[in-house]
Formats: C-alpha cells, structure tokens, sequence
C-alpha cells in the first residue's frame, strides 16, 4: 500500500505522536520514512533589515539547530522500531507548501501530521496547516490528534 512516508514534525507533543503513528504503520507496511520540518524565516521589517541582520543569523542558526534535534528524534525512534528513515528541513513562510514540496520531491505516498485542533477565532487567526495540506497537495493525509 503506503511505501514512503513523510512525517511532517514541528516538534510538538502532538507532533510526536503522530510521528509515533507513522513510524508504528511504516514497520506495519514495510515502508520507510522521510521526517521533514519546515524552518519559519526570520519575520524582519523591511527597513529595519540593517538592524535586525545580526538577529536574523542568529534566528536562522538556532532555527535550524532545533528542526534538526525534532528530526533527529524522529528518526531515532524509527531506527529502534526498526524502520528505515532520513529527514530535511526546509525554509519556508508556508510550512504547508513546504510539506507539499518535500512530499513530491522525496516521491512520498503518504503524509501523516498532526492537527492541534484549534477552533473559532483561534483557527481564523492562525488558519491550519493540516488543512491546507489537504487542501492543496495531492497525497494522502494522515491527521493524528
């Protein structure tokens, strides 16, 4: 059925059970795994760029520090389960088309993530990449809560 499957992690409690779904259905199907998690760029003001350069390398170095330790622990637990799994992170505003992205380019069938079930102004506010994902890629989602 499934072969390869992106797990989408932003490093989150929920987020790691999803990761724990994904890994229990990759040893299930024989599958291996691709943990990805999109970066967020540094939010700079245009004309404040000049001050904020020092912050922004700071930002981008610690960013990509932590997208690498939520990977790492991924394929950890892949790797005791037993399942075959590597990772990549991305920068990108729109995590949602950064999974999309991965999804395609790492020739995945599946993409397991979690949803933190936000609701009413919260959801409105923030918007969800769970459902954008679905929305507007064109693999199948898992959505764990």
């Amino acid at each position: 059925m499934f072969q390869h499957i992106l797990i989408a992690t932003d490093g989150s409690p929920l987020s790691q059970r999803a990761a724990d779904t994904a890994i229990a259905l990759a040893k299930t199907l024989g599958a291996r795994l691709y943990a990805f998690h999109a970066v967020m760029p540094f939010p700079a003001v245009a004309y404040f760029a000049e001050m904020l350069l020092a912050s922004q390398t700071q930002y981008t170095e610690a960013a990509i520090e932590q997208a690498r330790r939520y990977l790492d622990h991924v394929c950890q637990h892949a790797k005791a389960a037993g399942v075959a799994s590597e990772s990549g992170f991305t920068v990108n505003a729109h995590p949602h088309e950064a999974i999309i992205a991965a999804a395609a380019e790492q020739h995945c069938d599946l993409i397991v993530m979690a949803s933190h079930g936000r609701h009413g102004v919260e959801r409105a506010l923030l918007g969800s990449e769970t459902h954008r994902t679905i929305l507007y890629g064109d693999v199948p989602v898992l959505v764990c809560r």
